[in-house]
């Protein structure tokens, strides 16, 4: 029962790092696209940056709560006390990364 337990929260966490990794490599695409499109252009103006921004932290966001679910799974493997110590490190470090950038993304939506 455990090594499906393990496995699962591999799955999890390898789910994770596919999102971010996606929403790193689309804002990188769109990034790019935007500053050729001005280049071509001859445009000098700096563009908006904000969907960018939300897509990206909109990424981030999912992938942390994936990764915080991962690591809930493993404690349930190896309930240590120094597994949950870890574990309570890391969810609240999450915790307070995924509060800033859910401000982040709101703030963006509002503007």
């Amino acid at each position: 029962m455990t090594h499906v337990l393990e496995f699962i929260s591999l799955g999890i966490s390898l789910i994770a790092g596919v999102i971010i990794i996606y929403g790193v490599v689309i804002a990188i695409i769109r990034v790019a696209q935007e500053e050729w499109g001005q280049f071509e252009a001859g445009n000098d103006k700096l563009f908006n940056f904000e969907k960018i921004r939300y897509s990206l932290g909109s990424h981030l966001l999912l992938g942390i709560e994936f990764l915080i679910a991962a690591d809930i799974m493993r404690t349930i493997v190896t309930p240590t006390l120094e597994q949950l110590a870890i574990l309570g490190g890391l969810v609240i470090i999450r915790t307070i990364l995924s509060y800033v950038l859910e401000n982040e993304i709101k703030s963006q939506k509002s503007d």
